[in-house]
């Protein structure tokens, strides 16, 4: 492995079914960084990817669970290093960065360092997927921060402690979204580099679907509210419950001023019940809001023992 500072570094390469690309990958992050490991895990491929890349100079392991996220998970559990440069197998990505990920990562003792695309969405995607990723970042920046302009970038630089703290739980390929709300929640040192980003070669296709993929990815945003900011999530639902109600209530309450009758009974209840089970959502975020606030003290604590 090379040594920049005492420091290890394993070049991670998930991938499923790139035998146009993966040779041109791995002997390109070899070249960009002499000595170090790329490891190159294969989620089921039917094409020959994991022999090329062995043939290359990889090390080859796989994943037998299907999904993006699913590898890196056992990448980051069976992988040892001190820094760590995660990659798509596509040849997408300029391996003769990397060096500069790494000298971002270190320099500034940050824990992600993220590889923003520069054109990625006007000039490399299709409409659905350029549309998608504009919508999602900055859907992402108005939930959780403003401090990635790419949550989709598969091209990053990671510390140790960051990899042996992070408890992936996604599937697919929203892990991505999933690494970027783990180090906002923490409030981890963070930074983004702007890359070049290229075209697939002629051959090699997506994976991507954009509303499959879109709608798992705005999923996983939704369960990430959730998760990390409860308050935010069942306060909201709260505060409609208890505006509708509201609204629904206001022609009752100037009835009964009027004749200090209800002459509407179920939309009464209605308003009652709607009001009770806003009240309950609220109650919810803020005992949850409790418990995040723990669970996050908790991360903590395992990040700073890593």
């Amino acid at each position: 492995m090379l040594k920049v500072r005492d420091k290890t570094i394993a070049v991670l390469v998930p991938c499923k079914n790139e035998a146009v690309t993966i040779r041109a990958v791995v002997e390109n992050f070899r070249r960009a960084l002499p000595g170090a490991t790329v490891y190159v895990y294969d989620n089921n491929s039917t094409d020959d990817t994991a022999r090329i890349a062995r043939e290359a100079g990889a090390v080859v392991g796989r994943e037998t669970r299907p999904g993006k996220g699913n590898v890196v998970r056992r990448m980051f559990s069976e992988i040892e290093a001190d820094v760590y440069i995660m990659v798509d197998g596509d040849d997408t990505y300029d391996a003769a960065q990397a060096q500069a990920l790494v000298d971002k990562l270190l320099s500034e003792e940050a824990d992600m360092v993220v590889a923003a695309r520069i054109g990625a969405s006007e000039k490399h995607q299709r409409a659905g997927h350029a549309f998608g990723n504009r919508a999602f970042n900055v859907l992402y920046s108005k939930l959780f921060g403003r401090e990635f302009s790419d949550i989709f970038s598969g091209y990053r630089a990671f510390s140790r402690r960051f990899v042996k703290s992070f408890p992936a739980v996604s599937a697919g390929f929203e892990i991505e979204t999933e690494l970027s709300v783990h180090a906002s929640q923490l409030r981890l040192p963070v930074g983004e580099l702007a890359l070049p980003y290229k075209d697939r070669p002629e051959g090699s296709q997506s994976k991507l679907s954009t509303f499959r993929d879109g709608a798992r990815i705005l999923k996983t945003i939704v369960v990430l509210l959730k998760e990390y900011k409860p308050l935010y999530f069942f306060g909201g639902i709260g505060a409609a419950g208890i505006a509708l109600a509201f609204l629904l209530a206001v022609p009752l309450l100037i009835e009964y001023s009027q004749t200090g009758l209800v002459s509407r009974l179920p939309t009464a209840v209605l308003c009652t019940g709607i009001t009770i089970v806003s009240m309950l959502a609220i109650t919810a975020g803020v005992v949850l809001d409790s418990i995040k606030r723990m669970r996050a003290e908790i991360k903590r604590m395992f990040y700073n023992l890593t």
